[in-house]
């Protein structure tokens, strides 16, 4: 029986999506964002020397269709990646209104955002003061810090000494429809941390605030590491998605990376977690374990929270290596039935102004029983063709391109 295994490199966008100009960094519009391009381009001009050296080089995703989809996608050039694609290739564009990570993966798995998220004000503090309050009265303490739209990083070198001090958590927001608080795993709590956010998610999901996250940390003032204990707290799917349609079927689903608090465990057997260099072990691992018509369903964070909001090209190429090169010892693994898809939730351009993602088109690559180009597709046609492969009835708009 056919398996399928959808792999989400996140942020990893190849431009061209037509509504850019309605999505902005720093108030300039993302219109010509193109995460994939601009680094190969970066690359090929020797501005990503750091760790690395010389044109970007992704033999494997580029052999399937990578750079062919990118310039599908946006017209533009991918030095580094000319191969004449042997896979399924082609490039997808999103419909939801958001650039953000629920927005892109609800829609993969078939279901497209049906409401407008909440976001809070550029202001400082930018925080209702009920909010404010909820966050004291759960957490036992007397104020909060931060209360503005901030890196995550940077937040925590900023407040990490106060942090320490006080006790108050970190809550900070970004352009995208999320609250997040920063606490310290030893002097806060990581059991401590994890119950304040969810506690506050059922008043900020009422309020379609999609994602309460926590991202704790460890160490000392100059020397501050966030740990992979990071959770989100996210707003339930409000209809049946991918995962959905296969359990229900009587079909295992296995999740690997945040894909389980994404889609708040719905619809999911068997969920792995880890640094995405563990997130490889347990893919590999299942593309020899994973039950005989089931669906393996992974994201990739690194590309995105590493490097794409620190704006970091050459360490984003050098994941994107990373992930190629080990990308490349389990394709000749797959059963000749499986079909194993790689595609973005959105992009983050590190070439770009401002720290935010960016509004983008996703390349959509196969390996398995189908190949040639697909064309433009949309989002949630990849659930849809999923489905089709799994024998699985779709529910959502999409249509298979299989």
């Amino acid at each position: 029986m056919a398996r399928a295994f959808l792999v989400v490199l996140d942020s990893v966008g190849c431009g061209g999506a037509p509504d850019a100009a309605e999505f902005f960094n720093n108030g300039v519009p993302d219109t010509g964002a193109n995460t994939l391009a601009h680094i190969a381009q970066a690359c090929a001009k020797g501005q990503a020397e750091t760790g690395r050296s010389g044109g970007l080089r992704l033999p494997n995703l580029d052999n399937l269709g990578l750079g062919a989809a990118t310039r599908l996608a946006s017209g533009d050039e991918t030095p580094g990646l000319a191969a004449d694609p042997s896979g399924l290739w082609g490039a997808a564009t999103e419909i939801s209104a958001g650039k953000d990570t629920p927005s892109g993966h609800w829609e993969l798995a078939g279901l497209p955002v049906p409401w407008d998220w909440g976001y809070f004000p550029k202001s400082n503090p930018c925080f209702p003061d009920d909010v404010v309050e909820a966050v004291k009265q759960l957490a036992g303490v007397e104020g909060i810090l931060g209360n503005r739209h901030a890196s995550g990083t940077l937040i925590i070198e900023e407040e990490g000494a106060r942090h320490l001090q006080t006790g108050w958590p970190i809550c900070y927001t970004s352009v995208d429809s999320v609250f997040q608080i920063a606490a310290h795993e030893d002097r806060f709590g990581l059991d401590r941390l994890l119950a304040l956010c969810e506690g506050l998610a059922p008043l900020l999901h009422e309020r379609k605030i999609g994602r309460v996250i926590a991202r704790p940390f460890v160490g000392e003032p100059g020397n501050f590491q966030r740990t992979p204990n990071r959770k989100d707290y996210a707003i339930e799917p409000p209809a049946p998605t991918l995962t959905d349609w296969v359990q229900g079927a009587g079909r295992k689903v296995y999740a690997i990376g945040k894909i389980g608090d994404i889609f708040s465990m719905r619809g999911i057997d068997d969920l792995r977690k880890g640094p995405d260099a563990k997130l490889m072990t347990h893919l590999s691992d299942l593309v020899d374990e994973a039950e005989e018509g089931s669906l393996t369903f992974a994201n990739f964070v690194e590309f995105d929270s590493i490097y794409g909001h620190r704006r970091d090209v050459s360490g984003y190429a050098r994941q994107l290596e990373w992930f190629d090169a080990q990308i490349g010892l389990i394709l000749d693994r797959l059963r000749p039935d499986d079909l194993m898809i790689f595609t973005a939730d959105h992009g983050n351009d590190s070439t770009w102004i401002g720290t935010d993602h960016t509004r983008e088109r996703v390349p959509v690559l196969g390996k398995g029983p189908y190949s040639g180009q697909i064309g433009l597709v949309a989002f949630a046609d990849v659930a849809a063709s999923i489905a089709a492969h799994l024998g699985v009835k779709a529910q959502g708009p999409g249509r298979s391109f299989l």
